[in-house]
Formats: C-alpha cells, structure tokens, sequence
C-alpha cells in the first residue's frame, strides 16, 4: 500500500529519513509529498489509458502549491473549484484554456475573474449560464463553457455519488437539450459536456460500466450541441485503498474500455478532446502525515499514545468525513519502520474530543514519546478537508521532496 523507501530503518519521503525530515521542517506535525511517487503515477497512467485521451488534475484533491506546479508539467489540464484555486492554477505554466473551473455556487466576482482569465467554465445551472453571458457582455469577453451533466444515472460502489437522482451538481440530462437552444442564442463559446458521476471507486467493472453509460449519453447530447463538440470531460472516480480489506483498482481493463470508447467518439466527435479527470488517485497514495508521540498512557488496561497532531488536520482517517464504519488508515511508526510489531495501542490526538481518533487498537512497534507516528494515503483530502481552526492549534506545514 506504500510506496516510500525505507532508509536505515527509518521511512523515508523524497530520499529523506523522517527523522531528519522532521528537523529539517522544524516542527510536527506535517504532510511530507513525494515528487517521485507523484511522477511515478502520472506514468502509470500513460503508459496505461489511451494516448489520445487527455489527463486533468483536479485541484481540490490536494491544492498545495507546490505539488500543482509539479502536477502542471505532467498533466494535461487542471481543474479548480474556487478562485483560490484558479489563482494557483493560473500561477503555473499551463494556458488558461486548460484550466476549467467546476463547482455549484459560483459567485458573480468569481465568474467575472473566470471569464477575465479565459478558463473554461464548466456551468452547474440554467440560472449560472445567463450569468455567465452577462459578464461576458459586460467585460466585452466571449466567455468558455461545457455544461455539466447531471446524468440519469447512478454509479454504485462509489464512496460518494455525485450524479443520478436529484443533485445540486450540474443540469438534469433531460433539460440539457432545452439548455443547448438557449446558449445557441447567447455569445457563449459552448465546448462541450462534463459529467462526474461518483469519486472513490474500487471496482473497474463499476468504472467502466460508468463510462460506457457516460459516454453514450453524451454522444445523445452532442447531437443536440448548435456548434461542433469539442470537449468532454468523461469525469474520474478512480479509487486508492485505505483499508486492509480494500483491493488497489486494476488500471489494466480500464484502459481497455476507455480505448474501446475512444473509437466509439472519433468518428462521431473528431474535434473533441477527451479528458479523465482524476485527484486523490494521482495524489493521495503520494503523501503522508508525520505527527510526534507527546505522551503514552495506560487507561483500565488499554495503551494509548497521544500525538501532536489530530483530526483537525486529518479528518478522514479519524473516521469523521462522512464514513459510515470507522476504519484504520495505514499507520506506522515512521522512525521504527524495520522494527516487528510489538503491542496493540491507541493513536489518538491532541483535541478535547474522543472522535480524535487515528488509530484504533492498531498494532505497532513499541513507541515512545519523541517516536514519530505516519498516516499514510494523505496526499489528497487532508490538511485543505479538515477543521484545521478547532480548538485553534497551530496549522501544520506542507512540505513536497
């Protein structure tokens, strides 16, 4: 589940043993990036899906700076869902026009700097694209667009649906034709459709089973486009383990479909780039949470070891980001990384609440106050998704070797 090196039994995060990382930072805790293991899987990727087929980051996985600059010379494209995001996006060599600006709710400065900017707006809503058309006329600018599709279906097994049913992402399928005849008479420059159907999924058989049906609904859709199609963005939801029992998502028959589906559009859609837009797979197996031992306990025959760190930063793997059953994240101890398992503890962290928990009656080498503790699986989703003001501790640093 890991793919960090291990230096004179310590991990190590870019060549550098954590314990001299953690000097080297100056405090704990931290997220440490692995530039490496970040490269490593956009190859994978290339040398896995079609050539012709178009690879977005999507920057809400992890939006530190850093790591989007990295990104920005393997990728293709960039996604952002707010104008923080988009001013990051932007800072990178990559052309505006690759850099597309999704999400529900956007606000009239932020789509009046999209349109400034020239990024392609990826419209959530009939309300949102007359809108866009009057910033457009305003600032004298024809603004990019690609309606995004909420789609007449559902992708099961995912960890969290974002398509199917009634969702506040995107326009309804069935009222996207009606849609596509007003922007007809607007000075819109509608490029195409974008549909994510469901994030965090395991199965490549449910993947590509949602591809399919994707891909054959914007095929519909774009018969009914006034201008050629040229984009779509077929979404992502490929998944990265968390758990013992979870099973790492076999690329290889993904592949195989979006090819298969790739001969399906050319012929019909030749000016159309194709794009898969992925975050926590490209990222999150990139990165890890170093927090430091402060204190080992016994309660009533239980052993914790309380760190520095905690919820606040990792609020997934403490179980509180909308899992229904609480499991262990991978958890090591960073500094006895050769060592054999020796005693079952409690991680918890430093907040005033029991749901600061990070790992529950895990099993470990025996650690002592000043041992550094790792999370693994946390280069997506963890310091940007957590409650980083409560209880007003300090915010930790990022660092990327």
């Amino acid at each position: 589940m890991t793919g960090f090196a291990e230096i004179d039994g310590e991990l190590a995060v870019g060549g550098v043993p954590v314990s001299r990382l953690a000097e080297r930072v100056g405090s704990t805790p931290f997220f440490a990036y692995d530039r490496g293991l970040l490269t490593d899987r956009v190859r994978l990727l290339r040398a896995t899906l079609p050539a012709d087929l178009q690879l977005k980051y999507a920057i809400k996985a992890n939006p530190m700076p850093a790591v989007v600059q990295h990104l920005s010379g393997l990728v293709d494209a960039l996604d952002v869902a707010s104008a923080l995001e988009m001013r990051v996006a932007l800072d990178t060599p990559m052309p505006p026009e690759k850099v597309s600006f999704a999400g529900p709710g956007k606000t009239d400065a932020e789509l009046r700097q999209a349109v400034a900017a020239g990024v392609t707006i990826e419209l959530e809503s009939e309300n949102e694209a007359a809108r866009i058309a009057a910033t457009g006329a305003a600032l004298g600018i024809r603004p990019r667009v690609a309606v995004r599709v909420n789609p007449d279906f559902a992708v099961k097994g995912s960890g969290m649906r974002m398509g199917g049913g009634p969702q506040q992402f995107g326009v309804d399928a069935e009222r996207v034709p009606a849609l596509l005849k007003e922007l007809a008479a607007t000075d819109l420059d509608v490029l195409g459709f974008h549909v994510f159907a469901g994030s965090q999924n395991l199965r490549a058989d449910i993947i590509g089973e949602a591809q399919r049906r994707t891909v054959e609904l914007l095929l519909r859709l774009a018969g009914e486009a006034h201008d050629p199609v040229r984009y779509l963005n077929l979404g992502g939801g490929f998944g990265i383990p968390y758990t013992e029992k979870d099973v790492a998502l076999d690329l290889a028959p993904i592949g195989a479909n979006l090819g298969e589906l790739m001969d399906e559009i050319r012929p019909r859609l030749p000016e159309a780039q194709v794009v898969i837009e992925l975050g926590r797979y490209l990222v999150g197996e990139a990165g890890v949470y170093v927090t430091r031992v402060v204190d080992r306990k016994e309660s009533r025959g239980k052993t914790y070891l309380v760190v520095d760190g905690g919820m606040h930063h990792q609020l997934a793997a403490s179980g509180n980001f909308g899992q229904v059953i609480r499991r262990n994240y991978p958890i090591a101890v960073a500094n006895r990384i050769a060592e054999e398992p020796a005693e079952q503890v409690t991680v918890v962290g430093c907040l005033c609440t029991p749901l600061d928990l990070l790992g529950d009656n895990v099993t470990l080498p025996s650690a002592e106050v000043g041992d550094l503790v790792v999370l693994y699986q946390a280069g997506a989703y963890g310091l940007t998704a957590s409650p980083t003001a409560f209880l007003s501790h300090p915010a930790p640093a990022e660092v990327l070797l």
